[in-house]
């Protein structure tokens, strides 16, 4: 019998002004994704100061909440909640699986993926990183086990510190100074792949910190970033925590980079953003 689990997720962002913003224009990213390893069973975005919402799927296919707020306001509160069910991770390729580096090079592979192996401003190599793409595909028979070994590399040299980055982060600068978050992470190893020929696609979404997680025990977590990979079929991996993608993942969003998955994104008019509060709880009901 599969182990499935069924998690609820509260995810509030608020904003403070320093004084009455006039109107302002959001898209919230913040929704989980039905899927073949995920179930939605319920979901919805409540907006403060109330406004009428509009959803669509973008062109990564990631659900988008789009509003205006129209009435004059010092703080605007958007708090997502939803119930997913998920799958664990399985059945999961060896490493000498998957198409073979050949297979990658074929004219209609590249124009297939062509988006997921271009560089953008945040997965941007430089020499050195690029000369440890080469490196590691030199050395192993398959992309997959390249990728896995990627990640390994990547896990053990750049350490997991919170406040090391900001969001316009990338991956020469993370790499550089060995410390980040799971966005920088994430995105060295998409950045990476690309520069070995493997399609690569960054993944925004949620993670339940608890392996054994209690039913019924609420938990405080956090937006996350993993990487999936094509190699004949896609790969989910979090290279953050060393681990396959299982049951304490949930998707929200799919994209070359975090710029295509941003959780809260908008203009307004008025006085300057003087803060920003961001929780998230998560909570295992099976």
């Amino acid at each position: 019998m599969v182990d499935s689990w069924r998690l609820k997720i509260r995810h509030r962002t608020g904003f403070t002004y320093a004084g009455k913003v006039r109107s302002s224009y959001n898209e919230a990213r913040m929704s989980p994704r039905n899927e073949a390893r995920q179930a939605v069973l319920d979901a919805r975005v409540e907006v403060w100061p109330p406004a009428r919402t509009h959803r669509y799927e973008d062109y990564w296919g990631t659900v988008v909440t789009a509003f205006d707020v129209h009435s004059p306001h010092d703080r605007l509160e958007v708090t997502a909640t939803a119930t997913v069910e998920t799958l664990p991770a399985g059945d999961r390729l060896a490493a000498h699986e998957g198409v073979s580096w050949d297979d990658l090079a074929v004219p209609d592979t590249v124009d297939r993926w062509y988006e997921l192996l271009l560089a953008t401003p945040r997965t941007r190599l430089d020499e050195e990183l690029t000369a440890l793409a080469t490196e590691i595909a030199g050395v192993h028979a398959t992309p997959h086990a390249a990728a896995l070994a990627l990640c390994e590399r990547i896990r053990q040299d750049v350490t997991y510190q919170t406040g090391a980055t900001g969001v316009q982060t990338d991956a020469v600068h993370a790499w550089r100074q060995r410390k980040g978050v799971c966005q920088d992470i994430s995105h060295l190893v998409v950045g990476l792949l690309r520069a070995m020929g493997t399609p690569a696609r960054y993944v925004s979404g949620y993670l339940h910190p608890a392996p054994n997680a209690g039913i019924g025990e609420s938990v405080t977590g956090q937006s996350h970033a993993w990487v999936e990979w094509w190699v004949g079929r896609w790969t989910a991996f979090d290279p953050t925590n060393g681990v396959p993608v299982g049951e304490r993942h949930v998707v929200v969003g799919r994209g070359r980079e975090y710029g295509d998955v941003t959780p809260l994104k908008g203009v307004f008019s008025g006085p300057a953003n003087t803060g920003q509060e961001v929780e998230v709880t998560l909570t295992r009901l099976r």
